[in-house]
């Protein structure tokens, strides 16, 4: 395209070129070519590229310095910028940072998006920060962009919480698991999940789902209930039961009925009283028997 000049290279193509070069070979060839470019082909798109590059490959340092040469280029920076920021530091388990990004956005007037809170609530819940947790979901109820899905990830986040309950006692700290994903990047794929569920893309759950069952790391029950919920408030029973199926044929963890009955009650909490009767009919089926402690909502 350049060699033969049948059209100008617009910002967007020296932004997918840095991309490309990234993924064939690597983010310092990335750099080299970002820091040739001519001063007019540096353009946000070209500096977000370069951003991704180090924000996959875990490159904090030059990362935090192309951050700080966007600001000091007055660049008009969007939500995805901030978004790449929150997703290297959670990658790299510096999650007090996320939450600075995320105030350094509301400065700068910067509309965030659903994965923009996805990112917040996955910080949250990784460090077990449940008041953090409850008034990132109150900002997001509270945000004239709010639309229908944000209302269902809301609601299943909230769900998924009380159900797996996150903050736990005794100072139980993070642990590695097999040495490859820590659980506190683990919970992102959770969040993941919820996030699709609350759009609607249900094949990406179950991708999600399949990628999650094929690694080292071992399942547990707050992953289990994850997904079961997910399937469920999208009305997928069929799914939801598969799901419950798997986690009974396990060995690490044994089913938990214990986990199962705060979902149940996570359900009538929220006034979701169809759901949760689906729920206890689909267990039923399993010779599973719920219990329920919950005070259904008004």
């Amino acid at each position: 395209m350049k060699t033969h000049h049948e059209s100008d290279l617009s910002e967007s193509d020296y932004g997918m070129r840095i991309d490309l070069i990234t993924r064939v070979f690597g983010a310092s060839a990335a750099e080299d070519f970002f820091e040739k470019l001519p001063p007019g082909a540096k353009s946000l798109e070209a500096y977000t590229a370069l951003l991704h590059s180090y924000a996959r490959s875990k490159m904090t340092d030059k990362a935090e310095r192309l951050f700080g040469r966007m600001k000091d280029a007055n660049l008009s920076m969007d939500v995805l910028v901030y978004n790449e920021m929150m997703t290297l530091y959670i990658s790299v388990g510096e999650l007090d940072k996320v939450q600075v990004i995320a105030e350094e956005l509301k400065r700068q007037n910067v509309s965030p998006d659903l994965f923009t809170y996805n990112l917040r609530v996955s910080a949250a819940a990784a460090s077990m920060d449940l008041e953090g947790f409850k008034g990132i979901l109150d900002e997001m109820s509270k945000d004239p962009n709010s639309k229908e899905g944000w209302t269902l990830y809301r609601k299943l986040a909230a769900i998924y919480v009380d159900a797996s309950q996150l903050v736990v006692g005794s100072g139980n700290s993070l642990v590695e698991a097999e040495a490859k994903i820590s659980q506190r990047e683990w919970i992102t794929y959770d969040f993941l999940v919820l996030l699709h569920a609350g759009l609607g893309n249900l094949e990406r759950i179950k991708d999600i789902w399949k990628s999650m069952l094929m690694t080292s790391q071992r399942m547990t029950s707050r992953n289990y209930i994850c997904v079961i919920s997910s399937y469920l408030m999208c009305d997928r029973l069929k799914d939801a039961g598969e799901t419950v199926d798997q986690w009974q044929r396990s060995k690490a963890p044994e089913f938990d009925i214990s986990a199962c009955n705060r979902l149940f009650d996570a359900l009538l909490n929220a006034g979701l009283t169809d759901t949760a009767e689906r729920f206890r009919e689909l267990m039923l089926q399993k010779s599973c028997i719920l219990t329920s402690r919950a005070t259904v909502a008004e």
